[in-house]
């Protein structure tokens, strides 16, 4: 697909047509990079972005506790001090 380079004040801007958009997934913001004298416009990426719902699918936490006690040896149980 072409597209014109439309004169922004002293930039230039493309129109991007909005199934092009959604297929993409862009939302309000995107992020830019060059890569082999290639523009590259992707969807912003956010750090940690879907972790909490990771969590929340992993369960509870409560049980972990008990896994320290399986971990290390004889040493560890009674000769180690902190």
């Amino acid at each position: 697909m072409k597209t014109d380079l439309i004169r922004i004040g002293n930039s230039r801007g493309i129109r991007i047509p909005k199934p092009l958009i959604e297929q993409c997934g862009f939302g309000d913001e995107v992020e830019l990079r060059v890569e082999n004298e290639r523009l590259i416009i992707s969807p912003e990426r956010l750090p940690r972005r879907g972790w909490e719902e990771k969590f929340r699918a992993a369960g509870s936490s409560v049980k972990d506790e008990h896994l320290l006690e399986k971990i290390g040896n004889e040493f560890d149980r009674k000769e180690w001090r902190w």
